[in-house]
């Protein structure tokens, strides 16, 4: 999908996705924070691209003495952390605000996923949409079976050789062979 614009801005509540969906806590408590960290980045890169989503998954750095990173994965995914003594809400209730006076609205949706009932309440008072992290998992599972099937299905019309005759029905094959030992029947 290689649209110019995209057509939504996904913002994504990181810490608060990692602790509503089970398979990214049992990674959490099994492998660390980073690593679920990774793994929700592997989650939303196809999916991103997928929709033609710019998204940016948005982690708490407010006890870290450090100024705020991005980090570009892909061409739709980037991973953001905030300033020191900044969260992740403030940081995507800043960001809504800005998009709200951006001329962008009218023709790209600004879509946030957290289940943080009071975030959901200002984004959407922001004029954004609000996607909670169950249904964002719904949504990313459906997107991958989606492309699954396609996969799938392209591979059954391809054809199972390299050669032409591979692709033609069994009919077709056998007159081929016919013609090729020189039996074929004159009219």
């Amino acid at each position: 999908m290689a649209s110019s614009d995209p057509q939504a801005i996904l913002l994504v509540d990181g810490y608060n996705v990692i602790g509503a969906w089970p398979s990214l806590l049992q990674i959490r408590d099994h492998h660390g924070l980073e690593e679920a960290r990774r793994e929700l980045v592997t989650s939303l890169i196809d999916y991103s691209a997928y929709q033609n989503f710019d998204t940016h998954i948005v982690f708490d750095s407010q006890y870290q003495d450090t100024p705020g990173t991005r980090e570009v994965i892909t061409g739709n995914l980037m991973v953001c952390y905030t300033d020191y003594r900044q969260t992740a809400d403030t940081y995507i209730e800043k960001t809504c605000a800005q998009y709200r006076k951006d001329i962008r609205k009218f023709v790209q949706r600004l879509i946030v996923a957290t289940s943080d009932r009071a975030q959901q309440l200002t984004v959407v008072g922001y004029g954004a949409e609000w996607m909670s992290a169950h249904k964002l998992r719904a949504e990313v599972d459906l997107a991958g079976l989606r492309v699954r099937r396609k996969q799938q299905s392209q591979r059954k019309r391809q054809p199972s050789g390299r050669f032409l005759a591979n692709s033609l029905d069994p009919v077709a094959r056998q007159q081929l062979a016919k013609l090729r030992m020189g039996r074929h029947e004159k009219s």
